[in-house]
C-alpha cells in the first residue's frame, strides 16, 4: 500500500501531525521503534495554543483529567526569598488558560486512543527505520521489525519526527546550529500518596549551591529538577538512597513514591534546513532547545499543526512549493525561544555567588517597588504563506443564537475571512469566490443577524490591531487583516497566486 505521508517517531510531535493529518482523510503510517507507548513523564506542562490544537482534534475536555492549570510561577533565591512572580492569564488568548501543568503518559494515551480511532491512520511500533530513499514521485522507507522481518513503506512525503537522534535527521546531512549552551541535570519524578502542605507547584529556586526546579506535572505527580556539578556521575546521582535527601525539604517516602530518575545533558541546537524534496523534520528532530521556557514539546506540535494543512494542500494537488514556507515561518519562532530559554536559564542557574547576590538585589528591588515583569509575546509569523500581521487570531466565546462556544467550535475550522463588515462578502468578486471556494473557505460575519461576539476578544482584537476584516488560516493563524475591500482583495489575489490558482 502506497501512503500519503510516513511519520518516523510516535511521540508527541508525531502523534499530534498523525492526528491533524488524519482527521484531514490522508492515509497516514508511523513507525515507531519503541513496542509500546514510552509511559513515563518528560515535558511538564502545555500552554493554550496547545489546548486550542487538542480542541481542534476534539479531544480537549479528554486531556483535562491529567492536568492542573497553573496560575502562576515563582522565583525564590537560596533564602527562599521571592525574587519573581509571574501570573498567567485565565483564559489565554487562545481560549484557555495560559499554562497547564500536565502528567504526558494520559496525554499520550488520550492522542494515542485518537489516532488509534482514526480509519486512514497506521501505526506500526516496534519498527526500526534503517534507510529512506527517495524518487521522482515518493519515498521508499526500509525498516526492521522486532521480530527482525523486513519490511518496505512507500510514501509520498515523509516527516522525521523521531528526535534528535533518530535517523531522519542524519539522512537529511543539515549542519548543526549549536548554541553550545547544555546542562548537566538530575531529573526525579514522584507519584504523590497524599497530599503535602506548603509544596510548591512551580517554584525555580534560584540558589548559586544547588538550582532547583520544582514543579506539579498533573494533579498525582510532582518533579524535582536539580543543577548537577562537574564531579557528579549518572551512577551515583541517579541511586534511591542519594535522591530523597536532595528533596528532604519537601518530600518524604511517607508523601510519595519515586517512579523515575533520569540524568540528562540538555542541548541547544536548531538544524539548518528541515526540508530536502519530500523529506521534512519536525519536533527536537529539527530542533532541540533548554527546558527552562517549557516548550520543546509545545514547538513540535506547532511544528505538526503547521505542517498538517500544507501536506494536506499539496496532496489535493497545489504546488509542492507551499511546503518550502514550513521553515521560514517555524523557524524564526523556534530561535526566538531557543534563545529566551538561553537567556533566561543563565539568570536562573548562576553559580557564581557575587554575581547571583547582584541578581538577587536587582530583582528583589523590582519586585519590591510591584514592578510586574513584562510578558513574554512570541513572534508573529512572517514570510512563507503570510500576507500581514501572521499571529494567533485569538479566541474567546461567541454565540450564532442557537449555540455558545468558542470560536473555532462555533465559526469553524480550514479557511475563513472574518469580519465585523457585513458587506465584507458582497464585496468578493466572482474570481474570488470561486477560488475561495475551492479551498473550502468560509465567512464569518460579527454583526446584526449575524454572530455575536459575546466575550468581547474579538472586538478588542478588531480595535487593538485597527482592522475590520481578518483572512485566516487553517492552522488559526492570521494570514492577513485588511480595512477595506479592495486590501482583501489585493491579499486574496495574492495568497490565490501562491496556491497556483492564478
Amino acid at each position: 500500500m502506497r501512503y500519503d505521508v510516513a511519520i518516523v517517531g510516535y511521540g508527541p510531535t508525531g502523534m499530534a501531525l498523525a492526528a491533524f493529518l488524519g482527521q484531514l482523510g490522508r492515509s497516514v503510517i508511523v513507525l515507531e521503534r519503541y513496542q509500546g507507548l514510552y509511559n513515563l513523564p518528560r515535558a511538564a506542562c502545555w500552554d493554550d495554543e496547545t489546548m486550542r490544537s487538542f480542541q481542534a482534534m476534539g479531544i480537549a475536555e479528554q486531556m483535562l483529567p491529567g492536568t492542573q492549570v497553573q496560575p502562576g510561577y515563582h522565583w525564590v533565591n537560596g533564602d527562599g526569598e521571592t525574587l519573581l512572580e509571574i501570573e498567567y492569564d485565565n483564559p489565554g488568548r487562545c481560549g484557555w488558560p495560559q499554562q497547564y501543568m500536565m502528567y504526558q503518559p494520559h496525554m499520550e494515551d488520550v492522542l494515542d486512543r485518537h489516532i488509534q480511532s482514526l480509519p486512514s491512520v497506521e501505526v506500526q511500533q516496534g519498527v526500526t527505520v534503517t534507510g529512506v530513499t527517495e524518487g521522482a514521485q515518493g519515498v521508499t522507507v526500509s525498516a526492521q521489525r522486532a521480530d527482525g522481518t523486513l519490511m518496505r513503506v512507500e510514501a509520498a512525503y515523509v516527516v522525521g519526527a523521531d528526535g534528535g537522534n533518530g535517523p531522519m535527521r542524519k539522512h537529511l546531512g543539515g549542519a548543526l546550529d549549536d548554541y553550545n549552551f547544555m546542562e548537566n541535570w538530575l531529573v526525579v519524578d514522584f507519584e504523590m500518596r497524599r497530599p503535602v502542605e506548603g509544596l510548591p507547584s512551580f517554584r525555580q529556586v534560584c540558589d548559586p549551591k544547588q538550582p532547583i526546579a520544582i514543579v506539579n506535572i498533573g494533579p498525582k505527580h510532582h518533579r524535582f529538577s536539580f543543577m548537577l556539578d562537574p564531579g557528579d556521575t549518572r551512577e551515583e546521582v541517579s541511586k534511591p538512597e542519594n535522591v530523597w535527601p536532595r528533596v528532604r525539604d519537601y518530600l518524604t517516602p511517607e508523601d510519595a513514591d519515586l517512579i523515575r530518575v533520569a540524568n540528562y545533558t540538555f542541548t541547544s541546537a536548531i538544524v539548518d534546513h528541515w526540508r530536502k524534496g519530500r523529506i521534512m523534520l519536525a519536533g527536537d528532530a529539527a530542533h532541540q532547545m533548554p527546558p527552562f521556557l517549557a516548550q520543546g514539546m509545545v514547538s513540535g506540535i506547532r511544528d505538526a499543526r503547521n505542517l498538517a494543512w500544507k501536506l494536506d494542500m499539496v496532496l489535493s494537488g497545489y504546488p509542492d512549493d507551499l511546503l518550502d514556507s514550513y521553515q521560514p515561518e517555524r523557524e524564526p519562532h523556534v530561535r526566538f525561544i531557543t534563545e529566551k530559554a538561553i537567556e533566561l536559564g543563565r539568570v536562573q542557574t548562576m553559580r557564581d555567588p557575587v554575581k547571583a547576590r547582584a541578581r538577587d538585589a536587582r530583582m528583589m528591588a523590582a519586585h519590591a517597588a510591584n514592578q510586574a515583569p513584562e510578558k513574554l509575546r512570541y513572534p508573529a509569523l512572517s514570510g512563507g504563506m503570510i500576507a500581514t500581521y501572521g499571529d494567533l487570531l485569538p479566541q474567546g466565546e461567541i454565540t450564532d443564537g442557537t449555540r455558545t462556544g468558542l470560536f473555532d467550535d462555533i465559526a469553524g475550522r480550514g479557511w475563513q475571512i472574518v469580519t465585523r463588515d457585513p458587506t465584507i462578502p458582497t464585496t468578493l468578486s466572482d474570481a474570488d469566490r470561486r477560488d475561495w471556494a475551492k479551498i473550502k473557505g468560509g465567512t464569518t460575519v460579527f454583526g446584526p443577524n449575524a454572530l455575536t461576539d459575546t466575550s468581547g476578544t474579538l472586538t478588542r482584537w478588531f480595535d487593538d490591531t485597527d482592522c475590520d476584516t481578518a483572512i485566516l488560516r487553517p492552522d488559526s493563524y492570521v494570514y492577513g487583516i485588511s480595512n477595506t475591500a479592495a486590501d482583501l482583495h489585493s491579499q486574496l489575489a495574492q495568497l490565490f497566486t501562491s496556491l497556483g490558482l492564478r
